[in-house]
């Protein structure tokens, strides 16, 4: 491996310290998922009607129970503490926190995101990621969507975004998220918002910050902490302090209109008719925005999810930009943005080499962009995901008791135990692992990141994943349906391509088996 590190320069480097546990690299990442709502795992319905019983219009108020979701967003590898953008053009229904796309009854090809975002780069460390996404400057087509995708047959195309024309004559948004890291508990991020139209618009960005709700269901012990807390200090930054995470601090070069805060609790008014047990719930922000409610938010500057609002005016052609920086307490720099610019471009100068020597020397330009880009979407779609099926089957003391379960779905899974990052198709379609996907993309991750695909491949033959008949858990929809042997091919696979003939990593060989 030393001969590696040194071509591969400082990303390796950090591989390496990560790998030996002297430095936590891998802490933060872009694994917040895209979509939390719909999934097996928020369903408590009778029937498993996981689609109809946690659908996209509950998701602005309604608290998750397993975890999170956000727009562009990061966390760290137990998602306690969240970063994620949310953005309003004046004309939506709602604000745009999250991706949006049809349920599987809805689309005529089953489930489908409907919206036009690009993950353009990123390394095995999250040390550089970048990624895009175009925001129409209309009201987004939300019902249209729907009801032409639901008429249309199986043998008929799917009715896309770019078809409705909301994107005719350039008029959107494209709002650029890069995150930097200056050290393992130091990030910087910097948006960028350009429109692209031939006219001035209007758009207001809400950079959040907020903590899982691991407080609510009336469960103590691992993975449930009580609840957290951030608040605005006089400094002008926002504190959060965690139980098991520790104190971090979020700073603004720009000071925005205002901060908000409000708590990441659900709205059992709107959802269910009943009296909210929290003054201040999740979907506030929407509320204070959107619909003009200034007493959504809470006017003492505390909570357990807080936003930065900025209102930009920009020109055609015109770029604005917003950099913010998320530090752990004892390590925070007295001048946050002195080094900003510096540790970016550093950072993708890294970037840059590392792919240089990861990638093959004759690879055509072309073919290199594609490759790296390629990359870019696996190291993305990484995602924190959390399932322990006894207390999903037994359901929360703080919650109503769900319906038997006992012949139903995943019932004969009561060891499985997850809390962990996973490598996932896809952080929409699939904001879950499905086993043999997961198997393929590790020989995709032995050629940059050889120590990730190993972890993935031991994880799921472990006792508290595999069943006690042999059996690896499928994915979340049914863990006992039966895929290809592709996970030992794969085990094979990354134990022939990871260190030179006759220095192989035998002790993995040996765990797989």
């Amino acid at each position: 491996m030393a001969d590696a590190d040194r071509r591969h320069g400082a990303e390796a480097q950090r591989l390496l310290e990560d790998a030996r546990h002297e430095k936590n690299w891998k802490r933060w990442g872009p694994y917040l998922s895209e979509r939390q709502w719909g999934t097996v795992r928020e369903d408590y319905s009778e029937g498993g009607a996981c689609w109809e019983y946690f659908p996209h219009d509950h998701a602005r108020s309604r608290a998750y129970r397993w975890g999170e979701d956000g727009l562009l967003g990061i966390c760290d590898r137990e998602g306690r503490l969240c970063f994620a953008l949310a953005l309003w053009n004046g004309k939506d229904p709602i604000l745009k926190e999250r991706l949006f796309g049809l349920t599987g009854p809805e689309g005529n090809h089953g489930e489908d995101v409907k919206e036009c975002y690009y993950y353009l780069d990123a390394t095995p460390t999250a040390s550089y990621l970048k990624a895009l996404y175009k925001y129409p400057q209309a009201a987004y087509p939300y019902a249209r969507l729907v009801g032409e995708n639901r008429h249309r047959g199986k043998l008929e195309a799917e009715f896309e975004l770019a078809d409705t024309g909301i994107f005719e004559g350039n008029r959107y948004f494209d709002v650029q998220t890069e995150y930097a890291k200056a050290a393992a508990d130091d990030l910087l991020i910097r948006i960028t918002i350009s429109n692209r139209g031939p006219d001035a618009a209007a758009i207001r960005l809400l950079p959040t910050l907020w903590f899982r709700n691991t407080w609510s269901w009336g469960r103590t012990g691992e993975g449930y902490w009580p609840r957290p807390r951030l608040a605005l200090e006089a400094d002008g930054t926002v504190l959060a302090e965690h139980a098991s995470l520790g104190r971090f601090r979020l700073a603004a070069e720009r000071a925005p209109e205002r901060w908000l805060f409000t708590d990441n609790e659900s709205n059992a008014e709107r959802l269910w008719k009943l009296p909210n047990g929290h003054p201040h719930v999740k979907d506030a922000f929407h509320e204070f925005v959107v619909a003009g409610r200034a007493e959504a938010v809470n006017p003492q500057g505390t909570g357990t999810k807080a936003a930065a609002l900025y209102a930009f005016e920009i020109s055609p052609g015109a770029s604005v930009s917003v950099r913010l920086r998320l530090t752990a307490e004892e390590s925070r720099p007295s001048a946050p943005f002195a080094d900003f610019e510096r540790t970016f471009s550093t950072r993708v100068f890294q970037a840059d080499e590392f792919y240089q020597s990861a990638l093959p020397a004759k690879l055509p330009t072309g073919d290199r962009q594609v490759t790296r880009q390629a990359y870019a979407g696996l190291l993305w779609s990484k995602q924190f995901y959390t399932y322990v099926v006894k207390d999903w089957l037994e359901g929360d003391p703080g919650s109503p008791t769900p319906p038997s379960r006992r012949s139903g779905r995943n019932s004969d899974w009561p060891h499985f135990y997850a809390r962990d990052v996973l490598s996932m198709p896809d952080k929409w379609e699939y904001p879950w692992f499905a086993a043999w996907d997961l198997a393929f993309h590790t020989v995709a991750f032995a050629k940059i990141d050889p120590d990730f695909a190993k972890e993935q491949l031991l994880l799921l033959l472990r006792e508290w994943y595999s069943h006690p008949n042999g059996q690896l858990p499928a994915y979340e929809f049914a863990f006992g349906d039966v895929n290809p042997p592709v996970h030992p091919w794969a085990c094979w696979r990354v134990y022939k391509m990871t260190g030179p003939r006759g220095k192989r990593d035998r002790l993995f060989l040996e765990r797989t088996f």
